[in-house]
């Protein structure tokens, strides 16, 4: 894949959740709003993605510790309307998230943003975002 057929800085982000039993299947829906899903598994790892492992949760974490949030850290996935980004939000919801920003405009990101902040069963946030380019 090239740069003009992947806008993205990212190759891969990941994070550790203390319960993959709890987890897996709330990522498994949610990601699934926004098209993606489970691409590789290993032991102790879930990759999802849409055409390569973006996303990886893993259920041990990479020290043996305890899985731990970040304070000021979270993910962003894209989304292609204002639709998606309420499907996300009511997915995780329904499927063991938390509440953390309800999906509306975000004015203070820019007139085109629109988009919805959870927190899953670990406590780590995340957020389906949309920038209607007919707004800008």
């Amino acid at each position: 894949m090239n740069e003009q057929e992947n806008p993205s800085i990212m190759n891969h982000v990941s994070l550790a959740v203390s319960d993959g039993e709890r987890s897996l299947p709330f990522y498994d829906a949610v990601l699934a709003t926004v098209g993606a899903k489970r691409l590789l598994e290993h032991e102790g790892a879930i990759a999802y993605g849409k055409m390569f492992p973006e996303f990886w949760v893993h259920t041990v974490p990479f020290d043996g510790g305890k899985a731990e949030t970040a304070n000021g850290v979270h993910f962003a996935f894209f989304a292609y309307s204002e639709e998606m980004v309420k499907e996300f939000y009511e997915v995780a919801l329904a499927n063991g998230g938390t509440d953390d920003g309800p999906p509306g405009p975000r004015p203070l990101y820019g007139a085109p943003y629109y988009g919805c902040f959870v927190r899953d069963p670990d406590g780590h946030k995340i957020e389906a975002a949309f920038w209607d380019e007919s707004k800008a």
